[in-house]
């Protein structure tokens, strides 16, 4: 009956043909609701279109107001409803899988909205306000039009940053802001944004080296249109909300860690428990099975360090892989090398684990100076397949006495090849899939990959040395703690010492990097639990798979089943490997 009264609705607005049958109407409704998504999309993004068409130039920067977030919100739960009109039962297995990736795409909208969640728009390491700084790096510059777009959105900056501002003001009026503890290393990646001139800022870098196409007289003038909207409107405006943020934010946000403390109390947490998860699953039995990770992997490391037939305690151990020499370079250069060194081992392996592997190329290079203080130890930055630059992994080269080489297969593992690269350029390159599906990052399903990626580390022969083994374990530990100390500061009130003391006392992480992590997790509540509950489940699938298939496994089709329906959640992956093992299992 809903079917028929669906393909009498879209007859009567002129979608569908008389006589169409029930479930071309709904496959109908379902193609109009996707394509309605992107009309919203392209208005709300500037410089967003179709990817098969050329990319637009983007005059303005996004508008971030509270009447912007009000109207997104509203868009997309009308969309949401439309969308729970559809009968899924009619549709084919391909248009239910994007009914139910576009009913998870909306709700990630929504799930922080519903708690509005623009009102803080911070983590421990970034925000709103050092994005801007280099979105010069997607942008291909030309023409005059090219550059005069980019001068157009800087000279909007101002705008953007106000609206920011005006939302983080919100916030403080209604007890939603950042901890103090977080803003101690946050507050001076609002100062580095305030150059003593434009020729020393990062906005200005497109103009130290510019098109070929251009003569000397019109990069001249953009130049001096540039020197003046940096210097007189961006640094300026840059300014204005360091003061803010030092002088109004930081003396009125709170002192309390826990997300269950900020407006929306527990509700607010476990909502971001479920949706960086992507199961149904408690606070609390999230904690219990992180205690019970780090006793499984507290014995692996302990006979590591039996086999290494090193004379002391495993906090000794610890301090030894913390202090020794050998463990670290002396420039930013060695460890950039050491990381390509990895990056470069792993590609030419990847055969043997992939039939399938991304046509975009990655580069490894150092975390930007403004941001590396208080940054995390590795990032892959992915880009559109059109800009004029592959994805990159970043190394953070900042305090290198803290960056030890034990560890570093284990990152490139995780941020490059097999990692967050492939997986994340492998989305971008799907085909027949709606746009909204390119590049889809549930948290758990990229997250996952990401820590299940340094454990196919040890089949593909990455780590050479047993401490390169205990850095393994070590990142898994600190993976596995995440699960204990994010639930404990935000719901079961643990402070952050007894946070930074469980990550001591049981990774070989150093104290630098266990206290920015820490922050992290305090800023962005529910996110850390991402790695282990997604590496358990696709651990789980894998277990599940060797076990039914027998000696027809291949781990290579396993990998590109898990990764050929681009990013999805945990329960979607579950049902995709459970119908490829039974169709296996079936011929």
């Amino acid at each position: 009956m809903r079917a028929l009264l669906k393909t009498a609705l879209l007859a009567g607005c002129g979608l569908l043909s008389v006589g169409i049958s029930a479930q071309d109407a709904e496959n109908a409704a379902l193609q109009a609701i996707i394509n309605k998504e992107r009309e919203i999309h392209y208005a709300e993004n500037p410089g967003t279109g179709p990817k098969d068409a050329p990319r637009k130039l983007a005059y303005e920067m996004r508008g971030e107001s509270e009447a912007d977030q009000r109207r997104r919100t509203q868009a997309w739960s009308v969309l949401l409803a439309e969308l729970d009109n559809i009968d899924l039962g009619t549709l084919n297995e391909a248009d239910r899988l994007n009914a139910e990736l576009m009913r998870y795409h909306l709700n990630s909208y929504l799930v922080f909205n519903k708690h509005d969640a623009w009102r803080m728009p911070l983590y421990a390491d970034s925000g709103f306000h050092t994005a801007p700084a280099r979105m010069y790096r997607n942008m291909n510059f030309k023409l005059v039009e090219d550059y005069n777009a980019y001068l157009s959105q800087l000279e909007d900056l101002p705008n953007y940053l106000e609206e920011n501002r005006q939302n983080l003001q919100k916030g403080l009026d209604e007890n939603f802001t950042m901890p103090q503890v977080v803003l101690d290393g946050l507050l001076p990646t609002f100062d580095a944004l305030v150059a003593d001139n434009a020729e020393s800022s990062s906005f200005y870098t497109p103009f130290k080296e510019m098109s070929r196409v251009l003569n000397e007289a019109e990069k001249n003038e953009l130049r001096v249109k540039a020197k003046d909207i940096i210097e007189n409107k961006v640094i300026a405006a840059y300014r204005d909300l360091s003061k803010y943020m030092r002088e109004v934010y930081y003396p009125n946000a709170t002192t309390e860690i826990a997300a269950s403390k900020k407006a929306g109390g527990r509700a607010y947490y476990e909502d971001m428990v479920k949706f960086y998860t992507t199961v149904d699953i408690s606070a609390d039995e999230v904690h219990e099975l992180g205690l019970r990770e780090v006793a499984r992997i507290r014995a692996e490391m302990e006979q590591i360090i039996k086999d290494v037939k090193f004379e002391g305690t495993f906090a000794e151990f610890l301090e030894f892989l913390r202090t020794d020499p050998q463990f670290y370079v002396k420039t930013p250069k060695e460890l950039l090398m050491h990381a390509s060194y990895y990056a470069k081992i792993i590609d030419g392996r990847m055969p043997a684990f992939f039939n399938k592997q991304p046509r975009q190329p990655y580069g490894v290079e150092a975390v930007p100076a403004s941001l590396a203080p208080n940054y995390t130890t590795g990032r892959y930055v992915g880009a559109e397949l059109d800009a004029p630059r592959g994805g990159y992994y970043w190394v953070n080269t900042y305090a290198l006495d803290k960056r030890p080489l034990y560890t570093l297969a284990a990152l490139t593992l995780h941020e490059g090849a097999p990692g967050h690269h492939t997986q994340t350029a492998l989305s971008l390159e799907l085909e027949n899939v709606p746009e909204f599906r390119l590049g889809m990052y549930p948290h758990a399903y990229g997250e996952g990959w990401g820590l299940y990626s340094e454990k196919l580390g040890i089949e593909i022969g990455v780590y050479e040395t047993p401490y390169d083994h205990f850095g393994r374990l070590s990142y898994e530990m600190w993976r596995a703690c995440r699960l204990v100390v994010d639930t404990g500061m935000h719901a079961k009130g643990w402070t952050r010492a007894q946070a930074i003391k469980l990550l001591e006392e049981n990774s070989a992480l150093s104290k630098h990097n266990i206290r920015a992590e820490v922050d992290r997790y305090i800023s962005w509540p529910g996110q850390a639990l991402a790695y282990k509950m997604g590496e358990l489940k696709i651990l789980e699938l894998r277990a599940r798979a060797t076990k039914a298939l027998g000696d027809k496994f291949d781990v290579r089709d396993f990998h590109d089943q898990v990764m050929a329906a681009g990013g999805i959640p945990l329960y979607l992956l579950e049902r995709r490997i459970d119908r490829w093992i039974a169709k296996a299992t079936a011929e």
